[in-house]
C-alpha cells in the first residue's frame, strides 16, 4: 500500500511528510475514483494521515471526503457519511490553495457543478435535520473562497447559470431564494438551439417560485426581442402591464410539491418549455 500509519510519519522531516500526505490524498483520491467498497474507503479516511494542515498530518474529514464523493458521483459512501455524520459532513472544508475555511455552500455548489441529482437529494434531506432558519442559511449562502470559479455564487445562482434545471428545482422546493431572473434571461437569449429547452425551464422555475418579480430592464431596452422569446402574457407580466398568466398561477400550487405532479397533467396544461 502506498500510504503509512500516521506514526510512522512522527520519523520523517516536515518535508517529506508533507510529500507523503500529499501522495496519500492523492491515493485516496484515486480510491474514491474507483469506487472502492465504502468499509475499506473509511478504513483509509479514519485510519490513515492524507492531508497536509497548517505543518501538521491529519485524516480527512467527512466533509472533505464528501467534495470526492460529489467528483466522482460514489453514491454509497455519500450515502454513508451523510447518514453517519449528519450536518457535520455538509461543514465547510478548507480551500486546497488558501488553506482557509471555504463556504458551508461549497457541497451544494458542487453537486450543482456536476450536476449529481442523487446526492444533492441526499445533501437537502440532511438539511432536515437542521433548523428552518439554519437550513434556509445554508442554502442561500455563497460558495467558495475569492479565488474560486463558484465564488460568490449561490447553489441557485449557479445552476441557472449552468441550466440544471433539475437542481434548481431539487433547491427551489426545499425553500432556497428564487434568484438569478437577469442571468436567466441572459442566458436564454444567448445559447443555442440545443440548450434553449432547459434554459427556458429554469426561466419558468424561477417564475413559478417568484411571487412579484421586478421588471427586468434587458425587457425595456429590446421590447419586440424580448416578446418574442417569453411570448405575449409573461412578457406583459414581467414588464408590470398584466397580472401572471392563469396558467403560472395554477402551476404554482403543484411545483411546491416537485415536478412529478406537473410532469404528469396533459400537455396543453405544461409549460411548453417543459414538454
Amino acid at each position: 500500500m502506498p500510504w503509512r500509519l500516521s506514526s510512522q510519519l512522527d520519523v520523517l522531516s516536515p518535508s517529506s511528510c508533507q510529500r507523503h500526505c500529499e501522495r496519500t490524498a492523492f491515493a485516496f483520491y484515486c480510491a474514491v475514483r474507483e469506487r472502492l467498497p465504502v468499509w475499506l474507503l473509511e478504513d483509509m479516511r479514519t485510519m490513515e494521515v492524507f492531508c497536509w494542515d497548517d505543518g501538521h498530518p491529519r485524516a480527512f474529514l467527512p466533509s472533505e471526503a464528501l467534495l470526492y464523493t460529489l467528483v466522482h458521483d460514489h453514491q454509497d459512501y455519500a450515502r454513508h457519511l451523510l447518514s453517519r455524520y449528519s450536518v457535520s459532513a455538509l461543514g465547510a472544508p478548507r480551500c486546497s490553495f488558501c488553506c482557509r475555511v471555504g463556504s458551508s455552500a461549497q457541497h451544494l455548489n458542487m453537486a450543482v457543478r456536476y450536476n449529481r441529482l442523487v446526492i444533492l437529494d441526499m445533501i437537502l434531506e440532511t438539511l432536515k435535520d437542521c433548523s428552518a432558519d439554519e437550513r434556509l442559511q445554508y442554502l442561500d449562502s455563497c460558495g467558495g473562497c475569492t479565488h474560486v470559479a463558484d465564488a460568490g455564487k449561490t447553489a441557485v445562482q449557479l445552476a441557472v447559470e449552468l441550466s440544471q434545471d433539475n437542481c434548481l428545482l431539487l433547491l427551489l422546493a426545499q425553500g432556497a431564494r428564487p434568484e438569478g431572473l437577469d442571468v436567466a434571461l441572459q442566458r436564454l437569449d444567448s445559447c443555442d438551439a440545443s440548450e434553449r429547452q432547459q434554459a427556458h425551464r429554469c426561466l419558468d422555475l424561477l417564475l413559478l417560485f417568484l411571487s412579484n418579480p421586478s421588471p427586468p430592464r434587458c425587457l425595456q431596452d429590446e421590447p419586440q426581442r424580448w416578446q418574442s422569446l417569453l411570448g405575449n402574457e409573461v412578457f406583459t407580466w414581467l414588464c408590470g402591464l398584466a397580472p401572471p398568466p392563469l396558467l403560472f398561477q395554477a402551476l404554482r400550487c403543484l411545483v411546491q410539491s416537485g415536478l412529478d405532479p406537473i410532469s404528469s397533467l396533459p400537455n396543453f396544461l405544461q409549460l411548453h418549455s417543459w414538454q
